[in-house]
Order: structure tokens, then sequence, then C-alpha cells
């Protein structure tokens, strides 16, 4: 496959969309940094996680650890004190009157796409690449097709410099991302999620289950189990 020259900036929180996500950018630039936001979310066990799952990308996949550049770590505790939500209190898990998950953090993505965008400026990367998805989500407003289109444009012109977006997952299902993990890595990418991403919700780790560490019944758990289920169930 042709490597793209361009240095991509993967924003990357330690669970498993943005872990495909990293390993679908290593496999195609030549330089991939990566960027984290510290929400003082309620998971924020996913903060340590992301260490170590770069770290084994680097160890188990040699032809990728010369592209795996920087970490940038930015904290946004402004954002959870603006946020009255499940994920950044404790709080149930729950509908609210508008449809939308009380797990919805307004702006977030909003937000980090933009950080992320003065960030790759500075280090003279073209290319953001995101976890979002429109396919098996919960229904976030700023995981939309349209919304990231149009933040590329706001954030191409607001820079004087062409920025991409990038969202790889956008329009698979949760089955489609193990598989794309598959593809990109074999059973040993897909075997490293398993063992050292980190999607939950509550931020528990337990008892490891046949998808991954996670309490299984939050909405992210539940997520991850049944595109799992429906994977295993195409082999």
């Amino acid at each position: 496959m042709h490597t793209d020259p361009r240095t991509a900036l993967v924003l990357f929180s330690g669970g498993q969309d943005s872990t495909v996500c990293l390993a679908w950018a290593l496999n195609r630039f030549a330089r991939v940094e990566t960027i984290g936001f510290d929400y003082r979310q309620r998971h924020r066990i996913e903060l340590d996680c992301r260490l170590t799952v770069r770290a084994e990308i680097a160890r188990q996949f040699p032809q990728w650890a010369p592209r795996m550049g920087e970490d940038h770590l930015l904290d946004l505790a402004l954002l959870g004190q603006l946020s009255d939500t499940a994920l950044t209190s404790e709080r149930a898990i729950e509908l609210q009157a508008n449809g939308l998950p009380n797990t919805f953090v307004p702006g977030r993505n909003l937000l980090f796409l933009t950080l992320a965008a003065t960030v790759a400026y500075r280090r003279s990367a073209s290319v953001l690449v995101g976890g979002m998805c429109e396919t098996d989500y919960s229904g976030y407003p700023d995981c939309r097709d349209n919304t990231l289109k149009a933040q590329q444009l706001a954030l191409s012109l607001g820079l004087a410099t062409p920025m991409t977006v990038e969202t790889p997952l956008m329009f698979l299902t949760k089955a489609d991302t193990w598989a794309l993990s598959e593809q990109l890595g074999g059973e040993l990418l897909n075997e490293l999620i398993r063992e050292h991403t980190h999607t939950c919700y509550l931020g528990e780790r337990g008892p490891r289950h046949e998808w991954g560490f996670g309490c299984g019944h939050c909405p992210a758990c539940e997520l991850r189990a049944a595109g799992h289920a429906a994977y295993q169930q195409g082999l």
C-alpha cells in the first residue's frame, strides 16, 4: 500500500474505536502522532490505558513503530466543569427529554477537533483522525458525518490551510470495526484491543469478558459486546 507522506494526528482515547483508528493511520501515513484529553471523565482509567496501548502497538507491530510519533495530553478540566453529564459525574445513565442519553457531553467532539487542529497546525500535521461513527452509536449529534464535514471546512478556513478530518469508522457497525481491526493487524490486534483498551463508561475493569473489560451493562459495553458477538458469528 502506498504510504501517504502527510503527518496524521489521531484523537486517541485508549478505547476500541480510537485504537482501530490509530492502527488505520499507522498503516497509511508516514508519521502518526496521538492526542488525548483529560476532561475529568468518569472513566479516566482510559488515560492510563492509552499509554499501554501505544506501547503494545509499537512492540507487537514493529512495521508501525517507526511511524509512531509523539503523544499529547491536554487538560480540559473546564469541559468537565461545564458538563453535568453521566460521563463527568456520578449519576445514573438514562435518556433525557430531548431523546439523547445523558452520556452526551455537549460540544465535546467539536472542542476536541478544534484543539487537535491547533496542535496539528503547530506540529505540521494536516490530517485529523477520529473514531466518530453514526452507525452503531449512542445518537450523539457531534458524531454525525455532516457535523464532521462542516467542522473540517471551518477548521480549514479558520487556519487558512487544508485540514482533513478522517473518520474511518463513520459508516461501520461495531462488528465491522472488529473486522477492520483483523484486516489491519490480524487476531494479534484484536487480542490487544480486548486486553488493553478501555471503553466502559463506568470505568470498570473487573473480570474480562470475551470482548474485553468493562461493566457489561453501560451503553458503551453493550455496543462493544454486541458487535463482538456479531463479528464472531460472521467468522
